[in-house]
């Protein structure tokens, strides 16, 4: 994809380019994916202030390379986790904190429980610049959030029940929690759907 968008637009320095030169680089740019990156691309997104949405769902069913989180963060590019409608496999964000993890194994590093969350929370927020109303519980945001049901399903109870730690916690979650542990959807500090 890289090399035909190149023979399009022979003009271009990168694949990045070709946007930036159409004015498309801004805090309002959210690019998916982000996995062949230069180090210039990289720079200018962080310069521009555009984002990357990291859809590990999509980079594993594609097969087409892995989203290298830590040179994102080395160049300060805000990144949020991210579903994929056309190339991911799952609209769950708990399935898509564990196809993270995965994916950042793969690389020989660790994507903690804590990142992941922040990730798929404040991370996403701040990718769409929208952390002063969604992202956090803080007072004055919108309150959408999950409650979780520990025992929903016997694998995520046993688990669960041998975690001490939060970060414990948050890694079985994660890990083994699907949509069948979201028991409550609080949307702007509504209750809009109960199991």
């Amino acid at each position: 994809e890289c090399e035909w968008v190149q023979s399009l637009f022979p003009d271009t320095k990168n694949y990045l380019d070709v946007y930036d030169k159409h004015n498309l680089l801004s805090e309002r740019s959210v690019f998916a994916h982000g996995i062949h990156l230069c180090d210039q691309e990289y720079t200018r997104l962080a310069d521009t202030g555009s984002a990357i949405a990291f859809c590990p769902t999509s980079n594993l069913f594609l097969g087409s390379g892995f989203f290298n989180l830590s040179k994102a963060e080395e160049f300060k590019v805000n990144v949020g986790l991210g579903t994929d409608v056309g190339g991911g496999t799952s609209f769950s964000m708990l399935q898509t904190m564990n196809e993270a993890y995965k994916v950042i194994q793969m690389q020989g590093e660790k994507l903690s429980p804590f990142k992941s969350l922040y990730l798929s929370t404040l991370g996403g927020a701040k990718a769409l610049r929208l952390e002063d109303k969604v992202g956090t519980l803080e007072v004055g945001t919108e309150a959408d959030f999950l409650v979780l049901d520990y025992k929903a399903t016997p694998l995520l109870d046993y688990r669960l029940a041998q975690s001490k730690t939060l970060a414990e916690t948050l890694f079985v979650l994660m890990t083994i929690g699907d949509d069948r542990a979201i028991s409550h959807t609080i949307v702007a500090g509504e209750c809009v759907h109960t199991r």
